[in-house]
């Protein structure tokens, strides 16, 4: 199948997405409704599981949305696991070393370019597909592999990492990086303003898209003004509590 996402972001698009950190497939839906490219199911941060994310999956596949799952760790299984259930790409937290990045591609591709583990479940469409090798071939080509930046040993070695054939996005996570510079939360102090201005400029001459976390429409606005393409906006439950806030302000005024 191929993967829209994928195809926008190797036309230099600027694509729209969401975490969806909270277990319902409803949500995901509404993300496909009102317009998304992508949402990024959290099984980090959130509850899921390879089990509980299938629905998850099958929503955004039923509405037109691209689902990208946020994997806990780069531990082979994990990503075996998620890729089984029929995640369309893996978005993966601090992968600080080239090394990590290596072993993450050949986690999640098969041979000639990974050691992925060969069985044929709802990724392959539980096997109605036209042979083996081709899908092989095609999980290859069409699975999206990003990585975080969101830690200053990582950034220190991104132009390494950036370099890995099959990373196919750079994405930076600025509150996780800021703690790791020891100033958690202050995403535009000049330390952080620079960090990612060099991460994003490592992408750029990798020739991959860059991808980060915004919280508002104006900081969406202006990070694409930057040059990142690959925009992660908010998360569904900081969105419903901040909607929440403002109905019972607005109530009790």
């Amino acid at each position: 199948m191929i993967n829209q996402l994928k195809r926008k972001l190797e036309r230099g698009e600027v694509v729209l997405g969401m975490f969806i950190t909270l277990n319902c497939p409803d949500l995901v839906e509404i993300t496909g409704l009102a317009g998304f490219d992508f949402c990024i199911i959290d099984t980090e941060h959130g509850p899921g599981n390879p089990e509980s994310i299938q629905h998850m999956l099958r929503a955004a596949e039923l509405r037109g949305v691209t689902p990208v799952v946020r994997i806990p760790d780069a531990a082979p299984v994990t990503v075996l696991r998620t890729l089984d259930v029929g995640a369309a790409g893996i978005e993966v937290p601090q992968i600080n070393s080239p090394e990590a990045a290596r072993e993450l591609v050949k986690s999640a591709k098969y041979f000639p370019s990974g050691e992925r583990g060969a069985c044929l479940t709802r990724s392959s469409r539980y096997g109605f597909v036209p042979g083996v090798a081709e899908y092989f071939r095609e999980a290859n080509r069409e699975t999206l592999v990003i990585v975080h930046c969101e830690n200053k040993e990582g950034l220190a070695c991104l132009d390494e990492i950036a370099a890995v054939e099959g990373i196919d996005v750079i994405f930076v996570g600025p509150y996780d990086l800021s703690q790791s510079f020891g100033i958690p939360g202050q995403i535009y102090h000049p330390t952080m303003v620079e960090a990612v201005a060099k991460a994003l400029s490592v992408a750029k001459k990798a020739g991959k898209p860059a991808g980060i976390f915004v919280s508002s429409v104006e900081e969406a606005r202006a990070r694409i003004d930057e040059g990142f393409t690959y925009i992660a906006y908010n998360t569904d439950a900081l969105i419903f509590a901040e909607v929440c806030k403002k109905i019972v302000a607005g109530a009790r005024a």
